[in-house]
């Protein structure tokens, strides 16, 4: 809370926002502190929580997107009907924006990550790629990566 000088006083908070949570992490996991990092080493850390964020949150969209076709081979998931697929995968979906929204909001320049809004798109797409190619070839045993997908990709 900042006091007529403009300094803050400490504030002692049981409950961190998500926002801390993730910075806290993230510095932890690069071995450097949050309140002695330069700005290069700031902006750097706000990457590379972007980018993590968007990697867990394609993860979850393949699967809303396409793990419902591979779960056809359970018996209790095959006699389902599509309403209840559809569900199935809103149900995923839903931790897909859960991380999604907080990246692109973290990220964005505007808000003073390191992405502007191009770059943010083109990192997404990118990302999805190479997890939709990860995921295809993990899961789906029956399919074959080829010279013409990775021309597709480009």
């Amino acid at each position: 809370m900042a006091n007529f000088t403009g300094h803050h006083k400490a504030e002692h908070r049981i409950f961190n926002s998500p926002r801390d949570i993730i910075i806290n992490f993230a510095t932890s996991f690069l071995g450097t502190s949050r309140f002695n990092v330069n700005n290069y080493t700031h902006i750097k850390m706000q990457a590379f929580i972007t980018i993590l964020l968007l990697i867990i949150s394609n993860v979850f969209m393949t699967f809303a997107w396409y793990g419902h076709l591979k779960m056809q081979s359970f018996s209790w998931f095959s006699h389902l009907g599509l309403p209840a697929v559809i569900l199935f995968s809103w149900g995923i979906a839903l931790f897909e924006y859960c991380f999604q929204v907080p990246a692109n909001r973290f990220g964005y320049s505007l808000n003073g990550g390191p992405f502007n809004l191009w770059q943010l798109k083109v990192l997404q797409e990118a990302i999805t790629l190479i997890v939709f190619t990860t995921f295809t070839l993990l899961v789906f045993k029956n399919e074959t990566f080829r010279l013409n997908h990775v021309i597709g990709f480009i």
